[in-house]
């Protein structure tokens, strides 16, 4: 490994040579902050002022030095890959990291250490984001060669959610460079990161990695700032960092202002260090004022540690999954083998459910297993999927198979559902990442999409053992048996066979398809599904009109209706309506027999909430 090209941080101090002298140092404060009062507008790309306006910065950075800052972050906390392509600056990686570290050197002059700032990537990595965790490290990679060809003497990796993010941008860094890392989380108003994980769990975690100094910074403030390195003071004895921003914004005038004064954050800054912070200084809001004061404050004290114990977790400590047996009646028909039959009935529109427990009643006589309960369907707005299944579940006693988008919640949200639906009963979840908003009737209305199905079937699979995502025991494991959706007739049929893997190997335990019309299409998917090794349940759709398979055929995302069967449904309403109907009945009773012997259960839709239908379908029982 290499330490980075020498000579290039001039004669000035090294942040090795500040680890190694055992005393406090100051950070320098926020960059943003200070290039948004100087009139560069939000929507302007910081990271590429390093070759825009590179006396800007650099007279930036000159004022923090003045103001008695020993350690200088470059202009470079959103410089990766993916945060650049939003402004179409992706190629452009390696030369704004190299440019930021030269502008910084040179504002230094000798004064002060230049350590390259690596911030997150803006997207959720796996196993709660699409993003792998090679493609992350790829991408924090591009940045550290960047910040390694400008010169820098050490890195920081901060205002990090998520320890695999940052763990990530470590092993980016570590597999280039020896040189010293600082490794930062960020935590909220209730002292926790934004996957649920404490000080005293992700400080051991982020020791244990390997970093040479770990910390907070951002977060809520110098209060909340201390209470976390207080945490992290007493279980574990690394070289702790603290760079609070100066207070919570407030909103004045259309622009957010924080309002905690040099003197105050300096105050506190003492108090950080006599906490156990080696290293300090400032984050969002803070200015070279507030770095002068923090100088001021922390000279004549030094940290003091007391250690109360030191637990390193590099995993959390999960508990077995009930079996799948015995979660549900669903569950334990699935683990014996048994072809299951479910319905599709969607929610009402209104607040009274009553025709909707009736047709579920009617179910329930026919003998169905259980009744499948989508979450708004095509971004319609219906009674919630969650409340619906439970008011049938309490009031008819049939099981119910809730489907649950990431669509409208995010990720706290869905862990505050889950919760609440472990504790009332609900049992098996159909894990879907949801319609887009604009496919409903409200197309203005915003999609959140914090995570998709696949990080969702991860985090439901990690309740199923009794952790949160930030990897704390919630006490009693879920029982959910944990559902997925696939659709065999995908167009990119290797995208979706690849997100299906994903959804298996995130603990997914069945899956149900979409409406199936061709059985080659069927057999193609269930080869390839064949090594996954958990139960299919075909979807099943009868239709009820030419109308209704031209619709879906052309309006439905996901949902392939073959020519041939559309010919069916011609020829048929050429006959009148009631005759339509008993051919999307036909067809749709042969695909059930045909796939009977393949797979291990079928799903049928009521379509436009015509039960009958499906139970002409399903044929007595």
């Amino acid at each position: 490994m290499s330490g980075g090209p020498t000579g290039r941080a001039g004669a000035g101090p090294t942040l090795r040579a500040l680890l190694e002298d055992g005393r406090v140092h100051v950070f320098d404060g926020a960059m943003g902050t200070m290039l948004y009062a100087r009139g560069v507008f939000v929507n302007v790309c910081y990271d590429e002022l390093n070759v825009r306006q590179p006396e800007l910065v650099r007279q930036i950075h000159g004022e923090y030095v003045a103001a008695g800052a020993e350690i200088l972050e470059t202009n470079t906390f959103g410089a990766n890959p993916l945060k650049l392509a939003r402004y179409g600056l992706a190629g452009e990686t390696e030369q704004l990291n190299e440019a930021a570290v030269r502008i910084a050197l040179q504002a230094a002059a000798g004064r002060a250490a230049v350590v390259g700032a690596i911030g997150p990537l803006g997207v959720r990595i796996e196993p709660f984001g699409e993003l792998g965790r090679d493609e992350a490290r790829a991408a924090f990679g591009r940045q550290v060669d960047g910040l390694l060809a400008g010169g820098v003497s050490g890195f920081i990796l901060e205002t990090f959610g998520d320890v695999e993010e940052l763990r990530a941008a470590y092993e980016a860094v570590r597999s280039r460079s020896d040189l010293p890392i600082i490794a930062q989380m960020t935590v909220g108003t209730d002292g926790l990161t934004a996957y649920g994980s404490a000080p005293a769990v992700f400080g051991p975690q982020l020791e244990a990695m390997g970093a040479d100094v770990i910390g907070i910074n951002c977060s809520v403030g110098p209060a909340g700032t201390l209470e976390a390195i207080e945490q992290l003071a007493s279980v574990s004895g690394a070289v702790l960092s603290a760079l609070p921003n100066a207070g919570l914004p407030r909103e004045i005038d259309d622009r957010k202002i924080y309002m905690a004064s040099p003197e105050y954050v300096g105050s506190y800054a003492r108090r950080l260090v006599e906490a156990g912070a080696r290293f300090v200084g400032g984050c969002c809001g803070t200015t070279p004022e507030h770095i002068a004061e923090i100088v001021r404050f922390v000279r004549s004290v030094s940290p003091q540690r007391v250690i109360q114990s030191v637990a390193v977790r590099d995993e959390p400590e999960a508990v077995a999954p009930v079996p799948l047996a015995e979660r549900s009646r669903l569950g334990a028909r699935l683990a014996a083998g048994a072809f299951v039959t479910t319905v599709e009935i969607v929610p009402p529109k209104g607040i009274d459910p009553g025709p909707m427990l009736d047709q579920v009643r009617a179910l329930q006589a026919a003998g169905v297993d259980a009744v499948n309960i989508p979450d708004g369907p095509r971004a319609q707005s219906r009674m919630g999927a969650l409340l619906a299944g439970l008011l049938i579940e309490r009031e008819v006693g049939i099981e119910t198979v809730v489907h649950y988008a990431c669509r409208d919640r995010n990720l706290l949200g869905m862990l505050s559902d889950l919760l609440g639906a472990a504790a009332s009963g609900i049992r098996n979840l159909l894990i879907i990442t949801g319609d887009p908003p604009k496919m409903g009737p409200y197309p203005e209305a915003t999609g959140v999409f914090d995570i998709d199905s696949i990080g969702l079937t991860n985090l439901v699979a990690r309740l199923n053992r009794g952790l949160d995502p930030g990897g704390n025991p919630i006490g009693a494991p879920t029982r959910f048996v944990i559902g997925v959706g696939v659709n065999p007739a995908a167009p990119e049929f290797e995208r979706e066979m690849r997100r299906f893997a994903w959804k298996v190997d995130a603990g997914a335990e069945f899956a149900i398809t979409q409406p199936v019309f061709e059985l080659d299409q069927l057999d193609r998917f269930l080869e390839r599904a064949r090594p996954f090794g958990i139960p299919i349940v075909a979807g099943i759709w009868p239709l009820v009109s030419l109308r209704n398979a031209e619709f879906l055929a052309n309006e439905v995302p996901g949902i392939t209706v073959p020519e041939p069967v559309i010919e069916r449904m011609r020829r048929a309403s050429e006959r009148g309506r009631e005759t339509a109907l008993a051919e999307g009945v036909a067809i749709a009773r042969e695909m059930l027999e045909a796939v009977r012997g393949r797979v291990a259960g079928v799903q049928v839709s009521a379509p436009l909430g015509r039960v009958p239908v499906a139970l002409d379908v399903i044929g007595p029982r």
